[in-house]
């Protein structure tokens, strides 16, 4: 692993049970969030292609419970072991593993389609077109993709200092154009794009993508 991946797991390890109390009860506050979830959902199980989903980079596992409500069945994977613990401890009815989305623990064509909710802001350059191969890997043939992430200039940002909690990590904040593109070249087609402005305590607007998969 190299030193930039430890320095994100190691940092999101300190941040587990920052982020597990910052996301209690935040997706009732984001009716968004919801409707993009759940359009994502309708448009999984109408393809009928199955329930199974993964949430790549789920974090302390708080979407699960959401996107179970709409019918479809989750499983969360996360590059960190603390995150993980979190969320095995809080949703003992889902399954949750430690993974890298440049190389996912997933069999090919395993899912009905994967959520990547504010995880792919992590990835440098060059481990862009790897992590979208995985997750056109582990998709169905038309299968679907969705996605939100901060809306930006692409820029490299350190980020955590916010948090008070002494970690730091690379970060980027990617224009919807350069995610559509990124998910063409594996294989996707944009079936939905959708954003919104920078509310207050934001600095940048944000971005939603539903993407099939060909």
């Amino acid at each position: 692993m190299d030193a930039k991946t430890e320095e994100l797991k190691a940092a999101h390890d300190v941040l587990a049970a920052f982020y597990r109390e910052q996301a209690d009860g935040l997706l009732e506050k984001l009716p968004i969030v919801r409707g993009v979830l759940g359009m994502f959902c309708e448009l999984t199980l109408a393809a009928g292609l199955g329930r199974d989903v993964a949430d790549i980079g789920c974090g302390t596992g708080h979407l699960a419970p959401f996107l179970a409500a709409q019918g479809v069945w989750p499983r969360g994977v996360d590059l960190s072991p603390g995150m993980v613990k979190l969320a095995r401890q809080d949703f003992p009815e889902f399954s949750f593993e430690e993974g890298d989305v440049r190389a996912l623990p997933l069999a090919d064509a395993s899912l009905a389609g994967v959520v990547c909710w504010y995880s792919l802001i992590f990835l440098a350059p060059a481990d862009r077109p790897i992590a979208f191969g995985e997750l056109a890997r582990v998709v169905k043939p038309g299968g679907y993709l969705v996605t939100g992430f901060k809306d930006g200039d692409g820029k490299l940002r350190r980020s955590g200092r916010s948090a008070g909690l002494g970690v730091e990590w690379d970060g980027y904040w990617l224009p919807t154009h350069e995610v559509e593109a990124h998910l063409t070249a594996a294989g996707f087609t944009i079936v939905f794009r959708g954003g919104r402005p920078a509310e207050e305590g934001e600095s940048t607007p944000q971005g939603y993508l539903i993407a099939r998969r060909g």
